[in-house]
């Protein structure tokens, strides 16, 4: 599909063979304030899922893609849920997995794709995304692609004992 594909990247399905790329992030506890886990996730349970993973988004509400280069490394993950065919909207939340990719545009090319995968094929009217008030690197990232602050979440999330804020952003497609 030729609107999955970017310069540098790619975004593909998830494949049976990506259960170690999903435990090891799942069960990276640096990520868990990001996706608001608390408790780790069995390889069984992976497995499950990845089994799962073909069903329509229009059915489970969500849409979770790899972030791949054309060496098919696997750098990430970058998912639509919360998808509300009615109100034609749904949220987005992206990682990339390796420090060493980060800051390097990947993040920025692979959010461009999966938009114009929304608007264009999903017919989708809008896009959010939560972003927590320390987490630099997204919230330059969603407002250099046009996505609006449009509310602050006050002593939102629970990390290490103290509560922080959280950003709502909004892209609206015109």
């Amino acid at each position: 599909m030729i609107t999955l594909k970017g310069e540098h990247i790619f975004l593909r399905a998830l494949e049976p063979e990506d259960l170690e790329l999903i435990f090891s992030i799942e069960n990276n506890e640096t990520f868990w304030e990001i996706s608001n886990t608390q408790t780790p996730y069995s390889r069984y349970m992976i497995k499950q899922y990845l089994d799962q993973a073909h069903k329509d988004i229009f059915e489970v509400k969500q849409l979770r893609l790899v972030i791949s280069n054309y060496d098919r490394e696997a750098m990430g993950l970058i998912d639509i849920f919360d998808y509300d065919f009615k109100n034609a909207r749904a949220g987005v939340g992206i990682l990339i997995k390796d420090e060493n990719n980060r800051s390097r545009g990947y993040g920025k090319e692979a959010l461009k794709i999966l938009m114009n995968y929304c608007f264009s094929h999903l017919n989708l009217h809008q896009l959010y995304c939560n972003v927590s008030e320390d987490n630099e690197a997204s919230l330059k990232l969603f407002a250099s692609l046009g996505f609006r602050k449009v509310g602050l979440k006050r002593d939102w999330n629970r990390t290490e004992g103290y509560f922080k804020n959280e950003y709502m952003f909004q892209f609206i497609d015109s």
